[in-house]
């Protein structure tokens, strides 16, 4: 369970906060009182939850890329952060067939520069480096993948976060094992469904931008199997994660996977059913038929570890994170004050799922 008290001015370096889930983390960490710094590109979308929240007003907003180790190491030493997270990333597996080397250099050089930050800030006592559930050699097995897997990648995307675990481990041995340095731990989540996000080649984005205009949307892999979860269940766990971290304990810096339920590891088909079901009116899908990259038919994570040892578990299954997720489009699409909307929808799962830091937030 996230613990308040943790968090109440804690200050928190937040790489890739104008992303989707960057943009939840910084309403999550305002919402629990810290003191956000961010460090990010320029949001790709003019609705991206991060101009629609409003949530340059939540964060002390810098705009820069990861890629540039001078620019990301002077933007650290300004924050003195206690926590750092980790997510900026080139996050598309299409878009890494189209532009391998961007991906890895974003993915596995923007990692080292972040650690090379990290090593020179000795304010920092946690930091988790968010990587992906397709970061393991995918075998097609139907039992999920643990944290001691072989890692790989077919794709530049899932390659490159292989990469950039491999980098982090490297890095948490080599420079972090001593007394009184940070504590280096990475997590793996599963595929993250939530309002706010418009990246191409996304389900649910592309859902929303073909139900809006009165088209089919086309489905490529209607059959495969994901680990579908509302993005608040893997922020929760990195959360707990930096908490852990942060309180010493060196058998925490190491890798966490964070998945759903097993009711929610469903095929592509059975959420875009849920999803159009929502939407109503006359949504609809079809499978396209065309040429497309490699994707894995099967995908699923073990999360006993952080179950067991984290006391973290997944609060959301499938269907109540299609009602958040449909809810907050909807509202968009409807013109609602999207920054209390989101609100709402943090405060809401905070009241349900963590009580004891149930807390209003003021819009």
């Amino acid at each position: 369970m996230i613990n308040r008290s943790f968090w109440k001015k804690r200050r928190v370096f937040l790489t890739g906060h104008t992303g989707f889930k960057g943009a939840w983390a910084t309403l999550l960490l305002r919402a629990l009182g810290a003191e956000v710094h961010g460090f990010a590109l320029t949001p790709e979308h003019s609705a991206d939850l991060f101009a629609v929240a409003g949530i340059a007003d939540d964060v002390h907003h810098e705009l820069g890329d990861i890629r540039n180790g001078q620019a990301l190491r002077d933007a650290v030493t300004r924050a003195r952060p206690d926590v750092v997270i980790h997510m900026a990333a080139q996050s598309l597996v299409r878009r890494s067939y189209e532009e391998p080397a961007e991906t890895y250099s974003t993915n596995v050089m923007g990692t080292v520069n972040l650690l090379e930050a990290v090593r020179h800030a000795p304010s920092v006592q946690a930091v988790v480096v968010v990587t992906t559930d397709k970061c393991y050699r995918n075998n097609g097995w139907v039992w999920g993948y643990r944290e001691n897997d072989t890692l790989g990648g077919h794709d530049p995307y899932s390659n490159s976060k292989a990469c950039a675990e491999l980098v982090t481990e490297a890095y948490r041995n080599s420079f972090f094992h001593t007394t009184g340095a940070s504590r280096i731990g990475s997590a793996r989540a599963g595929n993250v469904i939530g309002g706010g996000d418009w990246a191409r080649d996304r389900i649910v984005p592309d859902a929303v931008r073909a139900f809006t205009t009165g088209q089919k949307l086309r489905i490529r892999h209607p059959r495969a199997t994901r680990p579908w979860q509302h993005v608040f269940d893997p922020l929760a766990g990195y959360l707990i994660m930096c908490e852990r971290l942060a309180g010493g304990d060196n058998g925490f810096a190491e890798a966490w996977n964070f998945g759903p339920s097993a009711a929610s590891e469903v095929p592509v088909a059975t959420l875009i059913d849920g999803f159009t079901r929502r939407w109503g009116g006359n949504a609809q899908w079809e499978r396209d038929v065309g040429d497309h990259p490699h994707e894995a038919a099967y995908l699923k994570l073990d999360c006993a570890k952080a179950t067991t040892r984290l006391g973290w578990r997944p609060s959301l299954e499938l269907d109540a994170a299609l009602d958040l997720t449909a809810d907050w489009y909807r509202a968009f699409h409807d013109g609602a004050d999207m920054r209390a909307f989101s609100l709402k929808q943090i405060d809401e799962f905070l009241t349900a799922h963590v009580p004891a830091v149930a807390q209003k937030i003021e819009a």
